[in-house]
């Protein structure tokens, strides 16, 4: 099996990395911190790479790529720790152009691919954890229009975004729709996240909502398996970055005369490091790599894989931390920044303890050993 990358991928990689080195530097993600957590000349940005149309079919005014691009785009801003929320503009496309009808994609799609339309998943609810099959949102059907009623949580941009997929039952069944943030009885309260990006709580009350598909669980396990797949790839740039900062410190900081690099049980420790994001990134390419397999193996996929990358999450980022000493919690220092993403992702999506769960529940009699 060939692992290369191709030679699109890379120059796709390269794109991306040089706009993070030269466009997103920390000094431009502090500024974006502090005026809220969200800069809609960033996201456009990453619109004119072309990589909020990675998901989108060509016919659509999209790139008509696959998981595999997507993972390399994500890499590559986690090595930045952008905030701009690109996993949305590949859940609404990869959404909408496989389950919404021919009206829906012809209206949302070019602009999801232009960067214009910010498309954000509102399935989260505070009953739910981390369960996709529990929803209160509920929609009705008069006169051939559905409206919404329901409240969402932790909506990735949730009062800057121009629409939302959204989870709710109607007819005894939960079905995916798509409200747009203009419509009347959608309300939003934005606030700070943990990263220093941007979420809010929306509130539909009686929204004017259309279709996306009556086969709501379906297409919104897919929707998360994808934001899975993007957080692992994510996690991976993350971790690859915030290793390269603690040797890159281990190298300077000197004690005894001597840079504390040449300390042999600090060594053991980077080396731990070391493994524990080689470990990650192979299941991150696994993820993406199965994101299009059936959803049984999908989903088991997924589980897996975050159950791997929040294990190495956890340990690279306190490993950092650790090696740096106290300045490695301060706000100052960009170590601190990386340890607080990592935190984050480990949380996202799903934790580290309810995909174990996951794993442990989908595992059959031969748990794969003599399959």
């Amino acid at each position: 099996m060939d692992f290369d990358f191709s030679d699109d991928q890379e120059q796709l990689r390269d794109a991306v990395r040089k706009w993070v080195d030269k466009g997103y530097d920390f000094e431009r993600r502090r500024g974006i911190v502090a005026t809220g957590g969200f800069n809609r000349a960033a996201y456009g940005e990453l619109a004119d790479l072309g990589l909020t149309g990675l998901y989108v079919p060509e016919a659509d005014d999209g790139m008509g790529m696959g998981p595999v691009e997507g993972m390399v785009a994500m890499e590559e801003l986690g090595r930045g720790i952008v905030l701009e929320p690109l996993v949305q503009a590949l859940i609404a496309g990869a959404v909408l152009s496989g389950y919404a009808p021919a009206a829906l994609k012809a209206q949302w799609l070019p602009g999801v691919a232009s960067g214009e339309s910010l498309v954000a998943l509102a399935h989260q609810e505070r009953r739910a954890r981390y369960r996709l099959d529990v929803c209160t949102a509920t929609a009705t059907e008069a006169g051939g229009a559905w409206a919404l009623s329901g409240t969402k949580s932790i909506v990735a941009v949730g009062d800057q975004a121009d629409a939302y997929i959204v989870p709710a039952m109607a007819g005894g069944r939960q079905a995916l729709f798509l409200v747009a943030h203009t419509a009347g009885g959608v309300s939003a309260s934005g606030y700070a996240t943990q990263d220093g990006g941007r979420a809010a709580d929306v509130v539909f009350r009686n929204a004017p909502a259309h279709l996306i598909t009556t086969d709501g669980l379906a297409a919104l396990e897919h929707a998360v398996d994808i934001g899975i797949a993007a957080a692992c790839a994510e996690a991976v740039g993350v971790m690859d970055k915030t290793l390269a900062i603690t040797v890159e410190y281990l190298n300077t900081r000197k004690q005894f005369g001597v840079a504390i690099a040449s300390f042999q049980a600090l060594r053991h420790r980077v080396a731990d490091m070391k493994m524990q994001l080689e470990l990650a990134r192979s299941m991150s390419y696994y993820a993406s790599l199965k994101l299009n397999a059936p959803a049984n193996e999908r989903r088991a996929a997924m589980a897996r894989a975050k159950v791997q990358l929040g294990q190495s999450m956890r340990f690279v980022g306190q490993q950092a931390v650790q090696l740096h000493g106290g300045i490695g919690v301060t706000d100052e220092y960009i170590v601190s920044h990386y340890f607080k993403k990592l935190t984050q992702l480990e949380m996202s999506w799903g934790d580290t303890l309810h995909h174990l769960g996951e794993v442990s529940a989908r595992m059959e009699e031969t748990a794969g050993v003599f399959a």
